[in-house]
């Protein structure tokens, strides 16, 4: 019988044709906005390494949220090139010995068990021993991290007796994932204890919002006397916290005690932020208990976090359903506002602040005016990495 080759097949093959010959500018074309930001920011950062705007190759929490963020696109577009690019970085820092290039655990800064993440999903892949060691070193700053008297993980070693909202993503969905796969059950205890821990002494009841951060000792000058918490509500802090559940309870037993509180912390949160939720723009303001005070502005880095965290516990059953509205609108609201298409096809996502924390040197007070004065920047990770892991989560509800 004659071989037939239909007008559709025929289309199919011109377009493989075309696009293995202009992979770059066919993937800008993407319907997809995760594909979309992971080409661009490929283009602008030919190696991970090279993102947060360094010059130096370093080990460090945004790196490992834009690796995790290609991974997971890698798991649903089946491109090796962004397996190729989140390995890349790894591979970069990581020696024959398993030895992370210039860590010291010593110093005990949670945001650097953040690139630990990957690690899981590189060892999966690879079974190459030097990403089993690297988890082993994480791990192990974990059982030594210094703690508050009431067992919460102190967020670095230079800043004692503090707990930032920041150090929740940083710490727990590795130390969690950890606990599984090493079948360390005891562990699940302490995780869901960190939780309870910052989630109690951050909280302010008078704008159902959680402040930054707190010094359980009560000695930084930012810290309230009373309370020990920081000033204010900082819009990506809440963010990382946010991220932090949903992405924690994927490895937490069903039946671990302390899960429903979890999810009832991450219902609260959503129920105020639908509140507070910016009407024009579906985005929420870097000072979230100051929205729409004068010099205050719509933050992307945190919008894109909630927009993630709402999808996601929607889709997991976390979340009523009537919140998917919310995320919606604020997806929608990122892509009319603050993501611009370039004429080279890359798109450049906007109004991200560049960073921001409490004490140090110089001093960062923790106040209103501190917040508003940060550098905004385009295209910062902290705002990229969320943006792509919200896309995917809102590619998957549209499939």
């Amino acid at each position: 019988m004659k071989n037939v080759i239909s007008p559709v097949s025929c289309l199919l093959a011109m377009t493989l044709l075309l696009s293995c010959g202009n992979s770059r500018n066919s993937a800008l074309d993407s319907p997809l906005w995760s594909v979309r930001m992971a080409e661009s920011e490929m283009i602008r950062n030919p190696s991970l390494w090279m993102a947060d705007f360094v010059t130096e190759k370093k080990w460090n929490y945004t790196q490992g949220l834009m690796g995790l963020a290609f991974l997971k696109l890698y798991d649903v577009t089946d491109d090796k090139r962004y397996y190729e690019y989140a390995k890349g970085y790894a591979d970069s820092l990581i020696d024959a010995d398993g030895i992370i290039y210039k860590y010291k655990i010593d110093n005990f800064n949670i945001d650097q068990v953040n690139p630990g993440k990957m690690m899981f999903i590189l060892y999966d892949k690879t079974g190459d021993p030097r990403y089993e060691k690297v988890i082993q070193t994480l791990y192990r700053q974990l059982q030594n991290q210094p703690r508050t008297d009431e067992g919460g993980f102190w967020h670095k070693k230079i800043y004692p007796d503090q707990m930032w909202l920041d150090g929740l993503y940083m710490g727990a969905p590795f130390y969690a994932e950890y606990a599984l796969r090493y079948n360390h059950p005891d562990d699940f205890r302490d995780v869901v204890n960190q939780f309870l821990i910052i989630a109690s002494r951050t909280y302010d009841p008078v704008t159902g919002l959680y402040r930054h951060a707190f010094d359980a000792s009560k000695k930084m000058a930012w810290a309230d006397s009373i309370t020990g918490q920081a000033p204010h509500a900082w819009g990506r802090a809440m963010g990382w916290f946010s991220m932090a559940i949903v992405d924690v309870l994927d490895f937490l037993p069903v039946d671990q005690p302390g899960r429903n509180e979890l999810t009832g912390i991450l219902q609260g949160m959503v129920q105020k932020l639908s509140e507070i939720q910016d009407p024009a723009t579906g985005g929420w303001y870097q000072v979230p208990d100051r929205s729409g005070a004068e010099g205050n502005y719509i933050e992307t880095s945190c919008t894109a976090m909630f927009a993630y965290s709402i999808f996601k516990g929607v889709r997991m059953g976390y979340l009523d359903g009537k919140y998917l509205d919310i995320a919606e609108k604020a997806y929608q609201g990122l892509l009319d506002n603050f993501i611009v298409t370039n004429p080279d096809g890359t798109v450049t996502m906007k109004n991200i602040c560049g960073v921001a924390g409490l004490g140090g040197n110089p001093y960062r007070d923790g106040s209103y005016e501190y917040y508003i004065g940060e550098v905004i920047r385009d295209n910062d990770p902290k705002g990229v990495g969320p943006f792509i892991l919200a896309s995917l989560e809102h590619e998957r509800i549209r499939k």
